[in-house]
C-alpha cells in the first residue's frame, strides 16, 4: 500500500532549511543588487536592468564569455576521452585496483588555492623540476608573456587535477558490467574496439553525462587556478568570466558585480538544465529497451 502521508518530508526539511540560508538567501541580495547602483552600502539608487543592457551589449563581457567557452571545451576534449582510457587500463587485481585508485585520486586531495602554488613552483627556472626541463624544449623563461604558453599551463594543471574525477565516476560505471557480457563478448569472437563500442559504452553514458556537467561547470566558472597563474593576461588573453568577475568585485563596482553573477548563474542553470533533459532522454530510451 502506497504511504501518502509524506512524513519523509520531515527529515528532509533541515537540510532545506539550511540550503536556503546559505544558497537561496545571498542569491536573492546578489538579485536585488542588480538593480541598483551602489556607491556604499547604505547609498543605493534604482537603475532596474541598466547593468545588464550595459553588460550583454559590450565586447568585454562575450569576450570573456568566449575564453571561458572555449577553454571549457578543450578541458573536456582533454579530459573525458583520457579518464575514460585511464579507467580502461586498471588493473583488475583487487589489491592494484586499490593502489592505482589511491594514486589516481591523489590531484583531488589538493586544495585549490594550492594548485596554481604548485604549478608555479614546477615551472620556476630556478628552483622548479620543469622550470630547467622545459627550456632546453623550447619553453621560454618568459612564458607567462605568451599567449600559447599561459593556455598551455591553466589547461594543463586543469588536466592533471581534475582528469582523476572523470577516472573514478567511469570505473564506478564499468564494474558493474557482468562478467557474462565479456564472455559472450569472446564467445562471438568480438575485439577490444567491439567491446568498448557495444559493452562498455552504452554502461558509460550516464557517469559521463555527469562528468561533463561537472567539468563544464567548475572549468567554465574557473577562477582559484586560473587567476594566480597570469592574473588573466597576457593583454587579457585568459581573462575568463570568473576572472572578469574578480576584478569587478576587487574594484568595488557592487551593482555590476552582482548583475556579471546573475548572468553567469543564469548560463549555468540552463546548461544544467539541458544536461537534465539528456539524462531524462537516456533514462527514457534505457526503460524502453527494457520493456
Amino acid at each position: 500500500m502506497k504511504d501518502n502521508t509524506n512524513t519523509g518530508w520531515i527529515f528532509v526539511l533541515p537540510a532545506v532549511l539550511v540550503l536556503g540560508l546559505v544558497g537561496l538567501v545571498p542569491l536573492i541580495t546578489v538579485i536585488n543588487y542588480s538593480f541598483f547602483e551602489i556607491f556604499i552600502l547604505d547609498a543605493r539608487f534604482w537603475i532596474g536592468t541598466e547593468w545588464y543592457d550595459a553588460i550583454i551589449g559590450s565586447e568585454r563581457f562575450w569576450a570573456s564569455f568566449g575564453r571561458s567557452t572555449l577553454f571549457s571545451m578543450l578541458v573536456l576534449l582533454i579530459q573525458i576521452p583520457l579518464g575514460i582510457a585511464i579507467a580502461l587500463c586498471i588493473p583488475r587485481r583487487k589489491f592494484w585496483i586499490g593502489v592505482t585508485l589511491a594514486v589516481v585520486a591523489l590531484p583531488l586531495l589538493v586544495p585549490w588555492n594550492m594548485i596554481p602554488s604548485l604549478w608555479l613552483s614546477l615551472l620556476d627556472p630556478d628552483t622548479g623540476i620543469l622550470g630547467r626541463i622545459l627550456p632546453s624544449m623550447g619553453w621560454s623563461v618568459d612564458w607567462k608573456l605568451s599567449v600559447v604558453h599561459t593556455w598551455l599551463v591553466i589547461i594543463v594543471m586543469d588536466v592533471w587535477h581534475w582528469t582523476s574525477l572523470v577516472v573514478i565516476l567511469c570505473y564506478s560505471a564499468l564494474t558493474i558490467i557482468p562478467a557474462s557480457y565479456y564472455q559472450a563478448a569472446a564467445i562471438d569472437g568480438a575485439g577490444p574496439w567491439q567491446v568498448f563500442r557495444f559493452i562498455q559504452l552504452p554502461k558509460l553514458y550516464h557517469v559521463l553525462l555527469m562528468a561533463i556537467l561537472l567539468r563544464f561547470m567548475d572549468s567554465f566558472m574557473i577562477y582559484t587556478e586560473a587567476f594566480p597563474i597570469n592574473a588573466g593576461g597576457p593583454n587579457g588573453a585568459t581573462m575568463f568570466l570568473a576572472v572578469d568577475l574578480g576584478e569587478e568585485i576587487k574594484a568595488f563596482n557592487y551593482g555590476p558585480s552582482a548583475a556579471r553573477s546573475v548572468l553567469y548563474f543564469m548560463i549555468i542553470l540552463m546548461v544544467a538544465w539541458m544536461f537534465s533533459k539528456a539524462q531524462g532522454k537516456l533514462d527514457d530510451g534505457s526503460s524502453g529497451k527494457a520493456t
